[in-house]
């Protein structure tokens, strides 16, 4: 990817190809970025978000069998089709929207679009930790009266929103992910997540054996929490190179001649935990106070859910475990 340091305000201004310019999965990421990255991240995103869409994919699929209303099952199908549909149209606006731009314009975005992944990441985390148990029951109130119904346009539409809201997060993240590294091996681990979260879910499924993820999703919660911040951190470096933040101290250290971002054990740690070996000021701080502070937010939930769990475990023995699969805390 060839770059040209003739664009607006002195920035770098990359030269596109009319070829290039549709294919961003191909795209090397942004100047300093033009090497193969992990695909670490993507994979992790996309499990995750896959196991949350899978997971409720199954259980609507599992309480239509329940009542006994097969037929509606190509209405689920149907609306898990179009939400995958939107959500890869999502996924290609942003990536044709960020190809375009030019000059000053170009880290503005990307900066703005990491903003916005990490936000929206971490409202999920938080948000899944919190409504995830109730979420099986709703869905099971709303499945039942479209079957009582005979609303199939109700199911569908049921299907599209849940998996539509996993699609579109995913989207956004693997757009955020692939400017840290390279879009190629993000896109092959989007499609690697992808696939043991449907795999794994479908067994699980077919089993007959209750799904109890809270292990998992605690653990990558702190994962997504670390990559999340790792955003955050480069996402003031875009946005001090497109001239909206102050840079304060260029580098506070530089680290370059002992772990380099372009070599494979710092392309790794860029790609999950935002790594830079030549932060700004600004960087640094934004960075610790977004781990600090997230990090004593999960912390806090954990010890409360731990408390409530306690307290309620002799409550919780004497219930009949249900036939779905169980939403972790």
């Amino acid at each position: 990817m060839a770059y040209r340091t003739n664009g607006p305000f002195g920035l770098p201004k990359m030269a596109h190809s009319a070829h290039a310019r549709w294919l961003l999965p191909l795209r090397m990421g942004a100047k300093d970025r033009c090497r193969e990255g992990p695909m670490g991240p993507s994979f992790l995103l996309s499990l995750r978000e896959g196991l949350e869409a899978a997971l409720v994919v199954g259980i609507v699929l599992s309480i239509v069998h329940r009542l006994g209303a097969r037929s509606f099952r190509r209405a689920v199908w149907a609306g898990v089709a179009a939400a995958v549909a939107v959500s890869l149209a999502a996924g290609f606006g942003l990536n044709v929207v960020g190809i375009t731009l030019e000059g000053r314009a170009e880290p503005i975005f990307e900066g703005s679009t990491m903003v916005l992944a990490a936000s929206v990441l971490t409202w999920m985390i938080f948000w899944m930790g919190r409504q995830g148990r109730q979420l099986e029951a709703g869905l099971e109130a709303s499945v039942r009266a479209a079957v009582t119904r005979g609303s199939q346009l109700g199911l569908f539409w049921l299907a599209l929103v849940s998996v539509l809201r996993e699609g579109v997060e995913l989207a956004l993240f693997l757009t955020a992910a692939s400017l840290l590294g390279s879009p190629g091996s993000q896109w092959l681990g989007s499609l690697l997540g992808l696939a043991v979260a449907v795999v794994g879910v479908s067994l699980l499924f077919a089993g007959g054996r209750r799904i109890r993820p809270r292990l998992f999703f605690r653990v990558t919660s702190v994962l997504l929490l670390l990559f999340a911040a790792g955003l955050v951190g480069r996402a003031v470096h875009e946005l001090q190179e497109g001239g909206i933040l102050p840079v304060l101290v260029a580098n506070v250290w530089d680290l370059s001649g002992l772990l380099n971002e372009k070599g494979p054990v710092g392309a790794l740690l860029q790609g999950l935990l935002g790594y830079d070996a030549n932060p700004s000021l600004l960087e640094v701080i934004v960075y610790t106070a977004y781990v600090l502070a997230m990090g004593a937010l999960h912390f806090a939930r954990l010890v409360a859910s731990q408390r409530l769990r306690g307290t309620g475990e002799d409550l919780r023995s004497k219930k009949r475990p249900t036939a779905g699969p169980a939403w972790p805390r």
